[in-house]
């Protein structure tokens, strides 16, 4: 992100769904903490909106009581929780009805008279994504505000349910909105180690002519859950790990792994380059599909002692569902720097831990110039980025054991967040709303990234569409997943790794 930036003018934020779990859990207790730490304009204003009635006070209550949850600040003070409150109101109203559009803008044309200056007017939509264009359609005919410099509309994923709605989504939004107003939230691209990756990458000497083929033996991006379904099943049901977690989370991450450096820090400069990497991820052609993914649905088991149900007798799933609650893939990204370099992604519910990391594996010494034993053969280094639950960048390097003899040993450098206190490191909404109300783009996805992802998977997606997998359920709770999945790895001569807990 750009080290200056203008968060001076008036701004008021419109939730959809302002009665929602996601504003509870993450949107409000982001913005608080972005008003405690002065981030926030001076003047600005929160309005959430849902059908269900409610005054100012009680909707203020339901949100202190998602803050004293939720927020990595802790319960709120008093004077300060009075002093945010204050700027928040709320509307109830129906989304499809054009003339609740108008009582916002009745609102905020009370706030400019109020302010005496221009304001910046944030939409986030924090709904089913089948609402989003029904909410700017609604936008474009009511009298809210539609400044091209000073409006913008926030939406979550999934963007889309396959390549054909992306882009009549894209196209739909496009004829009300310019691409610079639309916020496409992926909150990885917002944690905290995420954005180091590129300050690892680009701000180091040592790491660039060790970043290729030549030095790095493959890649793995694992995104592990212990937990189920969960209360979404009938969400789940309908999506499946596929669209849930790898067309956007996971293939994000893997364009900031294999990305060229760009010129600049320009949001539209670092966008392009994670579009030519999605570009070059070569094509998965029909009846290779088995050959290059492998899919698995959770059955019941053991979890701490309690035992869970399988994923086919979780609420709202259908009892023959045949839908993926775990994925594995390799791709090959076909450039100058990574050709023949296989990435490994995977990533799962209900399995052994939760975890989230990417394990840049380099390749072996060219000779072992040590004795031929087996505690003397060096092992190849290892950059291992975790994600969460543990934040911290790890390489893996060999090194002489103290003593009299040659004895090598795994030694690890170590750059740590858990140094820091849960209090200073910000969480991935706050540095993403920040960036909206700013005006800064980089950590969002553009219309043609997000259709360019959506090429990557759709070979997989139609074929395992298309072809019911008579296996499910065939992986336990508590694993890690189903055995094909490292057979998909060790064929080529490699395993999943997985961490082991922080001690």
């Amino acid at each position: 992100m750009p080290n200056t930036i203008n968060i001076t003018k008036p701004t008021v934020i419109i939730v959809f769904g302002g009665n929602g779990d996601l504003t509870k859990r993450k949107i409000i207790p982001a913005l608080y903490n972005l008003f405690l730490e002065n981030r926030l304009p001076e003047k600005f204003a929160i309005i959430g909106t849902s059908r269900t009635e409610f005054k100012d006070q009680k909707y203020r209550d339901l949100l202190l009581d998602g803050i004293n949850e939720f927020s990595r600040t802790g319960k709120a003070k008093k004077e300060d929780w009075a002093k945010f409150s204050e700027k928040i109101t709320y509307q109830a109203s129906n989304i499809k009805d054009v003339g609740s559009y108008n009582e916002f803008a009745d609102k905020i044309s009370d706030y400019k008279k109020e302010w005496k200056e221009d304001i910046s007017t944030l939409y986030y939509c924090a709904v089913s994504p089948d609402l989003f264009c029904t909410i700017a359609e609604n936008v474009s005919k009511s009298k809210l505000e539609n400044n091209r410099e000073t409006t913008r509309m926030i939406i979550e994923k999934p963007f889309g349910r396959d390549l054909e709605s992306a882009k009549t989504l894209n196209a739909k939004l496009l004829t009300i909105f310019d691409e610079k107003q639309i916020y496409r939230i992926d909150h990885y691209l917002g944690k905290e180690v995420v954005q180091n990756v590129m300050a690892f990458r680009f701000a180091n000497t040592i790491m660039e002519p060790l970043w290729n083929r030549t030095h790095i033996e493959h890649v793995q991006i694992s995104v592990t859950e212990k937990i189920g379904v969960e209360d979404r099943g009938s969400y789940f049901d309908n999506a499946g790990i596929l669209r849930d977690m790898i067309q956007n989370h996971l293939l994000q991450l893997l364009c900031i792994i294999a990305m060229e450096p760009p010129i600049n820090f320009d949001a539209d400069l670092v966008r392009d380059r994670k579009v030519e990497v999605l570009k070059a991820i070569r094509k998965i052609v029909p009846g290779s599909v088995d050959s290059m993914a492998v899919r698995g649905q959770y059955g019941s088991g053991w979890v701490e002692g309690k035992e869970v149900p399988a994923y086919r007798d979780e609420l709202d799933v259908k009892p023959d569902s045949n839908t993926e609650t775990y994925a594995a893939m390799k791709f090959y990204v076909d450039n100058w720097r990574w050709q023949g370099i296989p990435f490994y992604l995977r990533t799962g519910k209900r399995l052994f831990k939760s975890d989230s990391h990417i394990i840049i594996q380099f390749k072996e010494v060219p000779h072992n110039m040590f004795q031929n034993q087996e505690r003397n053969i060096p092992k190849a280094n290892r950059l291992i980025i975790s994600i969460q639950p543990d934040m911290a960048i790890k390489f893996q390097l060999e090194s002489k054991t103290p003593g009299l003899e040659m004895t090598l040993n795994t030694v690890d450098m170590v750059f740590d967040y858990s140094g820091k206190t849960k209090g200073d490191s910000p969480e991935a909404y706050e540095t993403l709303l920040l960036d909206v109300i700013s005006g800064d783009q980089t950590l969002f996805m553009r219309a043609d990234q997000v259709e360019a992802a959506w090429e990557v998977v759709m070979p997989i997606l139609d074929y395992w569409e298309n072809n019911k997998n008579a296996d499910f359920p065939n992986y336990p709770a508590n694993s890690w997943g189903p055995e094909n999945a490292d057979a998909l790895i060790a064929k080529d001569g490699f395993h999943w790794i997985n961490l082991p807990d922080k001690k």
